[in-house]
C-alpha cells in the first residue's frame, strides 16, 4: 500500500540523503512532499540537487501523512530552529508513524523530545546530544526501533538505511 510520505528539508541537506531514500521510496509507490518553513527552492550542500518545496509547515497538517522523512546534512539543525517544524515531527512519534531519519535528521527527533529510551543512531558529532535526549545510542549501519523509528549514521550506510525504511513502510 503506498504510503504519503512528509519530507522536512531546507537548504545545506546532504545530496545524497535525500536523492537515494526518495528514489527507493517512490519506486515503492510511495509519494514524497516536501516541507519547509516556506515555499520556494533549495539547494543541497554538495551543490548538486535542487528541490522544489511543495508545501509551507503552516499549510500542512500531521494527519495528511503516514511517514516522515529527516534528510541529513545542516538542514535539520536549521529546522529545528522553527517551532511548527518541531511540533510537526514529535506528532509522528507520538502516533506512532514511521520515522526515518539519517546522519544527522535525528537532531529534530531531539528538539521534539521524542528520544527517551529508544534505540537510535546517528551521525557521530550528534551521538553525546543523542544521549542526553535520553536514547540508546548504537553505532550502527541502521538501527530499527519498535518498527517505528528508522536511523542511520552517514551515507556510506545508505544500503542499509534504505533497506529497513522500505520494510518500515510495508
Amino acid at each position: 500500500m503506498s504510503k504519503k510520505i512528509a519530507v522536512l528539508v531546507t537548504d545545506l541537506f546532504e545530496d545524497v540523503e535525500y536523492t537515494d531514500p526518495a528514489e527507493a521510496f517512490e519506486e515503492e509507490g510511495h509519494t514524497l512532499t516536501k516541507i519547509d518553513v516556506k515555499t520556494g527552492e533549495v539547494t543541497g550542500k554538495q551543490g548538486e540537487t535542487t528541490l522544489t518545496i511543495d508545501k509551507a509547515i503552516a499549510d500542512v497538517k500531521p494527519e495528511d501523512f503516514d511517514a516522515l522523512f529527516l534528510p541529513g546534512g545542516f538542514s535539520p539543525d536549521i529546522l529545528r530552529a522553527d517551532d511548527q517544524v518541531v511540533a510537526f515531527t514529535k506528532s509522528f512519534m507520538d502516533e506512532g508513524k514511521p520515522v526515518m531519519a539519517i546522519c544527522h535528521g535525528p537532531q529534530l527527533l531531539i528538539n521534539a523530545e521524542t528520544l527517551k529510551g529508544r534505540d537510535v543512531t546517528g551521525f557521530k558529532s550528534i551521538a553525546i546530544d543523542l544521549k542526553n535526549a535520553g536514547a540508546n545510542f548504537h553505532d550502527k549501519e541502521v538501527v530499527v526501533c519498535g518498527n517505528q523509528l528508522v536511523t542511520s549514521r552517514t551515507p556510506d550506510d545508505m544500503e542499509a538505511f534504505v533497506r529497513e525504511s522500505v520494510n518500515v513502510l510495508k
